[in-house]
């Protein structure tokens, strides 16, 4: 019983050293080639400036708050119940429109995400078309990104088909 084990083992281990051998491997490296798409750094200064754009629209709501705040704490003492009520309604609302504003423009879903979804997406599935042409032109059996792989102590630079990739992309 031993032996047929030992001989299973072996042979798997031999099997699967032996397929291994047969496989070709592949890095890239994905943020090199983003920093070196002119297409991605346009994307991402469109984006910074919607993201700056909409965090001043979202500054100013929320300094108007902290001025209608202010201004309800200093005459507060000479309003009436019912008109204290009032302005710490208004000054829930704004604070509520402020956290609505902040949802719309950076939440999940919001038009931040929607608008990277739109700009990046499209780099990415081209970057992803490269890298598959080149592993079926060069008949590569596993691409991995080097810059993903916190594992990796030690690459062989001919190994690196990120140049290659960005050669195909029309990139310098």
């Amino acid at each position: 019983m031993k032996k047929s084990i030992l001989l299973l083992l072996i042979a798997v281990m031999s099997f699967g050293t032996a397929f291994a051998k047969d496989q070709s491997i592949a890095y890239v490296d994905i943020a090199y080639i983003l920093k070196n798409l002119p297409q991605y750094e346009q994307a991402n200064e469109q984006l910074t400036m919607l993201s700056k754009r909409w965090q001043k629209e979202i500054d100013a709501a929320q300094q108007e708050a902290r001025v209608m705040a202010t201004n309800y704490q200093t005459e507060q003492i000479f309003l009436s119940e019912a008109m204290r009520t009032e302005r710490e309604q208004e000054i829930v609302k704004k604070e509520n429109d402020v956290l609505e504003l902040k949802r719309k423009y950076f939440g999940q879903e919001g038009e931040l995400y929607k608008k990277r979804e739109a700009l990046i997406k499209p780099i990415q599935d081209e970057i992803y078309n490269a890298i598959q042409d080149l592993a079926n032109e060069k008949r590569i059996d596993l691409v991995k990104d080097r810059s993903a792989d916190p594992s990796l102590i030690y690459m062989s630079s001919k190994l690196d088909i990120s140049d290659q990739v960005l050669h195909k992309l029309g990139a310098k």
